[in-house]
């Protein structure tokens, strides 16, 4: 075993350490009745979860814990919360990629479309759930919607500028080698945006989440958010923590695939350049 992959594990035993200390810090907490009314209690939201995803649970009625999804509502919700995410995900990076390289490239369009870009992502943009609902009704296309604008700004606004900072020695031998515009953007633009994209999209995902969970919380009948809301509505703090963590697994889950993919096309970045941009 090298020397890397023993820090590296090394560093994983830490990390799995440090939760359990939290883990077991929570759970004496929630030994005080008054703590664990605002807190939970780590083996209560376990067991949520448990009967939530296991095809025998356990609770109150003896398979699941009344008014609570049952093994096949979890994963009709919980997929209809991915599919949100990913459909935000994957049109807020594309739209963001595309807009950015246009306005980065195009000098009087990004001189004028400037002050209006730059209101769009001043707005506190969840306060636009309304009215998409109000145009794409209450289904997934109105949460897509809101997710993607808080996608969009995020990626658009890396890729311009890893655009703009394209070094300018770079482009000139580049035209001096007798490169045409095309070929400029495929070698040198798209490379450099690349780098400034994958930066963005660990905190797209997130942000993808936010937006598809806010907007079940403001109209939706299914969905973890949908989910969360109605265990807030009856202070069931358990189970909302238990959606909170199963909504936390999936966005490491969709961040580690855009990991694994940045690894794959970023294989000629130096590591210690990959290493410092985070």
């Amino acid at each position: 075993m090298t020397t890397a992959a023993r820090r590296l594990r090394f560093l994983r035993l830490w990390q799995l350490a440090l939760l359990l200390v939290m883990l077991g810090a929570w759970q004496l907490a929630s030994r005080d009745q008054r703590l664990a009314f605002f807190l939970g209690e780590p083996v209560q939201v376990a067991g949520r979860i448990w009967s939530w995803f296991m095809p025998f649970g356990f609770g109150a009625s003896g398979l699941f814990p009344d008014g609570l999804p049952g093994h096949a509502d979890i994963y009709h919700h919980l997929g209809t919360t991915l599919l949100e995410t990913v459909l935000a995900f994957g049109i807020g990076t594309t739209l963001g990629l595309a807009c950015g390289l246009w306005l980065a490239l195009a000098p009087l369009a990004s001189a004028l479309l400037d002050p209006y870009i730059k209101a769009a992502n001043s707005m506190p943009r969840v306060i636009l759930a309304p009215i998409f609902a109000l145009w794409f009704g209450l289904g997934i296309w109105s949460k897509v919607a809101l997710a993607v604008t808080l996608v969009f700004f995020v990626v658009f606004f890396n890729v311009y500028q890893g655009v703009r900072e394209v070094s300018p020695v770079v482009l000139a031998n580049a035209r001096m080698l007798g490169a045409n515009r095309k070929q400029l953007l495929r070698t040198v633009y798209l490379p450099s945006a690349t780098s400034w994209v994958f930066s963005s999209l660990h905190t797209s995902v997130g942000l993808a989440f936010v937006g598809a969970v806010v907007g079940e919380y403001l109209g939706s009948a299914r969905g973890v958010g949908y989910l969360i809301l109605q265990a807030e509505g009856t202070l069931d703090v358990n189970t909302v923590v238990a959606g909170i963590v199963v909504l936390t697994a999936c966005a490491l889950a969709l961040d580690g695939l855009v990991g694994r993919l940045e690894r794959r096309l970023m294989c000629w970045q130096p590591r210690g350049a990959e290493t410092e941009r985070r």
